[in-house]
């Protein structure tokens, strides 16, 4: 009798501490790479209030709020929560990125992509935790406080990025828009981050500094609002031209730079708003927030500038 030369295709191995664990992206990643990105959104919020309530030395010492005491203590008054407040959400998102790391570990072959964008978020929080030390043994000084805010924004842009990638097939990627308009859109990244840049140094020279004995970084800030705004204004403009010819060539990149630019406009308001009323609180913290947005949603439309070839070919 001929030997049977059928192939049977073995099911993937379940057992082990590793079977529970996806297979493919499932609704468990999704979710906690949706809770993920909105975690590092908020501690930017959170952040922000550290700051603008003058709390940023509510907890003098790190990694203890005070010599003596893990947490806050009464005597700390509302300084002292906000600041341990941020500190513990610090916690949560670093929680949340190592679930997102451990839900992906199964994939970590077929999708490389996503287990480094998971692995990148994890030792960032990690990095942002000490920086975060730094911050506070320094005395808020002010080149390191925005540097801290910058990752900050960095870490929602690569989160961003994990939920775009998660929503695509895997396989090489072809550009799915005219040459042009991909040159033109990473012609606007860095402006975007220009605008970004001089933002973060007309605050740290502005009255908001997290504590009334913290320093300035001694530029004139008045000037920088006006620096500042040249690149933001260059930014609406060509995003408006990225948005009209989306939508005249019916691109794929349209519903979400169409988004960028609403986000543009609202920034663009509170900016100026900000600027005429004496810095209010609120529309800083609101302005913060909405650059970390606008960031994530250039990360988007510029991944979204590719698709799958096989999709392509579809």
């Amino acid at each position: 009798m001929a030997a049977d030369t059928q192939t049977t295709t073995r099911p993937p191995s379940t057992g082990g501490l590793g079977g529970w664990l996806p297979d493919r992206v499932d609704t468990r990643i999704r979710v906690f790479a949706w809770l993920s990105f909105v975690a590092e959104v908020l501690i930017i919020a959170t952040g922000g209030a550290v700051r603008l309530t003058g709390s940023g030395l509510g907890c003098p010492t790190w990694p203890t709020c005070t010599p003596e005491s893990l947490v806050n203590t009464p005597e700390m008054g509302i300084h002292g929560i906000i600041e341990f407040g941020n500190r513990t959400l610090t916690g949560l998102v670093g929680i949340l990125a190592l679930i997102v790391l451990v839900l992906v570990w199964r994939l970590r072959r077929e999708r490389r992509d996503l287990f480094r964008l998971a692995l990148v978020v994890l030792i960032g929080v990690a990095a942002q935790a000490l920086v975060g030390g730094v911050t506070v043994l320094t005395g808020l000084n002010p080149f390191i406080v925005g540097f801290h805010y910058v990752a900050s924004l960095t870490l929602v842009c690569v989160c961003a990025a994990f939920l775009v990638r998660m929503n695509s097939a895997p396989g090489a990627r072809v550009r799915a828009v005219p040459r042009w308009y991909a040159l033109l859109t990473h012609i606007t990244t860095p402006v975007l981050a220009l605008t970004i840049a001089f933002g973060v140094l007309t605050t740290g020279a502005g009255p908001h500094s997290g504590d009334a004995d913290a320093g300035r970084n001694g530029f004139n800030a008045e000037v920088l609002e006006h620096v500042h705004a040249w690149p933001g204004y260059a930014l609406f403009a060509l995003t408006l031209v990225l948005t009209i010819a989306a939508w005249a060539q019916r691109l794929p990149v349209r519903t979400w730079v169409t988004a960028l630019l609403g986000v543009e406009i609202v920034q663009i308001l509170i900016g100026l708003y900000q600027a005429r009323n004496g810095l209010p609180e609120l529309a800083v913290g609101t302005h913060m927030v909405l650059a970390a947005l606008t960031a994530a949603a250039m990360t988007v439309v510029v991944l979204k500038l590719k698709t799958t070839a096989s999709t392509a070919d579809a």
